[in-house]
C-alpha cells in the first residue's frame, strides 16, 4: 500500500470513529459536528462524506443526518476499541492522557490485527 493509500485509509478511520464516537451522545450526527469534532473545515468533511456514501460505509437520511452502514460500524468500532485500549494502556504504563491518547490514535492505524489481538491479550491478562 501506498503512503497515500495509507493515509486514506486512516482518515476514513477517524472519520468512521467520530461518527461513532457522536452518535452515541448526540441524537443525529450531521457534517457540522463531524467538523467541530475533528477541527475540519466543512467541505472538507463534505467530501469526506461523499467518499464514504461512495464506499457503502454511511448512509445519509432526508434531513442530513449521517449513519453507518454495517461495514462502516464494523470498521468504527474496531478502529475505537484499539483507540481505547491502547490509550488506556499507555496512560497505565504513566504517559499523560494528552500524549497517550495522540500516540493511540497514530498505533491505531498502523498496527496489524495479530500485533493488536497480542497486545490485547497481554493486556488482558496483566490487569
Amino acid at each position: 500500500m501506498s503512503y497515500i493509500q495509507h493515509k486514506s485509509e486512516e482518515s476514513i478511520e477517524d472519520y468512521l470513529e467520530t461518527i461513532l464516537i457522536l452518535s452515541k451522545r448526540l441524537p443525529a450526527v450531521r457534517s457540522i459536528d463531524i467538523a467541530a469534532a475533528l477541527s475540519y473545515s466543512k467541505p472538507s468533511v463534505s467530501v469526506a462524506m461523499k467518499n464514504l456514501r461512495y464506499r457503502n460505509l454511511i448512509l445519509v437520511n432526508e434531513d442530513g443526518g449521517i449513519l453507518l452502514t454495517e461495514e462502516g460500524r464494523r470498521i468504527a468500532e474496531s478502529t475505537y476499541e484499539r483507540h481505547t485500549l491502547l490509550t488506556d494502556w499507555l496512560i497505565s504504563l504513566g504517559v499523560s492522557p494528552q500524549i497517550a491518547a495522540a500516540d493511540a490514535c497514530k498505533m491505531e492505524h498502523d498496527m496489524t490485527p495479530e500485533s493488536f489481538d497480542a497486545i490485547k491479550r497481554f493486556i488482558l491478562c496483566h490487569q
